[in-house]
């Protein structure tokens, strides 16, 4: 399918481009089935625990946190390696690597006999995670037009919350009408003994399907000029726009690395006062998307619920429930987020959570149970899948000068899974000396924060090719 689109910007200054957008969705769609098995890798632990914490025995605060978080080390070490190879070996070649990853690391979790074991693979699992959060909306961004990079980096997103759902589902249909309590009695039946080592395997069908689907891909336009295949560049451009796209798109891609190499750029620019800005907002909005508290909900949802009087499959059912509604308001966010830009949608956001963590936080200090806590956590959920969710990652990738780009989003993403790293590992200690209602009022506090932030740091971006942000943000000064 072609469309007939404006030029940069929607400036109407080159009105013959015909996009192929069947080509850029199936490349971008492929690119983002690191995001599927992302959001299945990552929240598959929130369903299986309540089988895998009887059969390894784990029953302290820490053991648990550690259990929950421990993959989230192994994101960091990924975020940093694909940091440091994707300007070296491309962006394609990351996500076979992170393929296979997935693959391995997914069967060799589920058939842990030792704690030890199962945890040095959830560590692998989580590198794969890191190089799929870094490269794939990298790649995505790189490979789309300024009119439609916000949704199509969106749809990234949206991938990540169809492996969530698929996660909860999988979970659910394996853990089936549990009915026994206690540890001992869990750890007997056929869920504790196999079916948890299941809901982990599940996620190697999607992973060899992303292996071989990687192939067809080409390399990011950007990459190869930089790698001077300045050919075979203009050829995947002419795929995407037509001849006179190419032809605009190689002329600006080229400025930029001609600015690239005048500059000598260096990891020491990253300390340049105008780019050291923009790192320290990707850092910040990196973080708030972790401390906002949401992921929690993910992650612990059994702790939560059945603090609000639900039973094991109760909670099991309400999780996919929150997958659902997380689908439901990301599919808002890909067809908002070029509309109403992404300044409004964090900030939106942002306050949106604020109120939800404060409602959630009196409801458990009342002892309120029941439907009432399950409406404020999908309320919660449904800001973050509109906002600080899809399109921190939409900004992320925009943000920095391309010279700096690939260094730029791994130290930004490294942060965010420090961050996640630290509230996942948190929050069974918060639970148990601040009570639910202190754990969700901080996270409150630390959300009204973030609008306050995003106020004064976020800019708007919607609309401008990667070339153009970065020289309006060359020349905009601090807030």
């Amino acid at each position: 399918m072609h469309i007939l689109s404006d030029g940069p910007s929607g400036t109407g200054a080159s009105p013959d481009y015909r996009f192929n957008l069947g080509y850029i969705w199936m490349i971008s769609a492929i690119a983002a089935l690191g995001g599927l098995l992302f959001g299945y890798d990552w929240v598959v632990v929130g369903g299986s625990k309540p089988f895998y914490e009887p059969y390894f025995h784990l029953t302290t605060e820490e053991q648990i946190g550690w259990a929950n978080s421990c993959s989230l080390l192994g994101c960091l070490l990924g975020s940093i390696l694909s940091g440091l190879l994707s300007d070296r070996i491309g962006r394609k070649k990351l996500l076979i690597i992170a393929a296979v990853l997935f693959a391995v690391s997914s069967v060799f979790t589920g058939w842990a006999h030792r704690f030890d074991t199962f945890v040095f693979w959830r560590i692998i699992g989580g590198v794969a995670i890191g190089v799929a959060s870094n490269i794939s909306p990298t790649y995505i961004a790189e490979v789309s037009p300024a009119s439609w990079r916000g949704r199509l980096v969106t749809l990234n997103q949206l991938t990540l919350v169809v492996g969530i759902l698929a996660a909860q589902i999988v979970n659910l249909l394996i853990a089936g009408d549990v009915t026994v309590t206690g540890h001992d009695a869990i750890r007997e039946t056929w869920q504790g003994q196999y079916g948890w080592r299941w809901m982990f395997t599940a996620v190697a069908v999607p992973s060899v399907v992303f292996f071989f689907c990687a192939f067809l891909v080409p390399e990011s336009p950007r990459w190869l000029i930089k790698m001077g295949r300045k050919d075979k560049a203009a050829e995947v451009l002419r795929k995407i726009g037509g001849d006179r796209y190419a032809e605009d798109e190689l002329r600006d891609i080229e400025a930029g690395i001609v600015r690239e190499r005048a500059d000598k750029s260096s990891l020491g620019e990253l300390f340049a006062p105008a780019v050291f800005g923009l790192l320290l907002t990707g850092i910040g909005l990196a973080v708030l998307q972790q401390w906002s508290g949401t992921n929690v909900i993910f992650n612990y949802a059994e702790e939560i619920y059945r603090g609000a009087g639900y039973d094991l499959s109760g909670v099991m059912f309400n999780i996919v429930i929150t997958g659902a509604i997380n689908l439901i308001f990301t599919l808002v966010a890909t067809a908002t987020v070029d509309k109403l830009g992404r300044r409004t949608l964090m900030l939106w956001g942002a306050a949106a959570i604020t109120v939800m963590h404060a409602l959630l936080g009196a409801a458990f200090f009342f002892h309120v149970e029941g439907p009432i806590v399950l409406i404020l956590t999908l309320g919660v959920i449904a800001a973050y899948a509109t906002s600080l969710a899809p399109v921190t990652w939409v900004l992320l990738s925009e943000i920095f000068p391309n010279r700096i780009r690939g260094t730029a989003i791994s130290i930004a993403v490294s942060s965010l899974w420090i961050a996640c790293f630290l509230v996942t590992f948190t929050f069974p200690i918060m639970n148990e000396r601040l009570g639910a209602a202190g754990a969700f009022w901080c996270y409150g506090g630390i959300c009204l924060l973030g609008f306050l932030f995003i106020a004064l740091r976020v800019p708007e971006t919607k609309g401008k090719s990667l070339e153009e942000i970065e020289a309006q943000l060359a020349h905009r000064k601090p807030q």
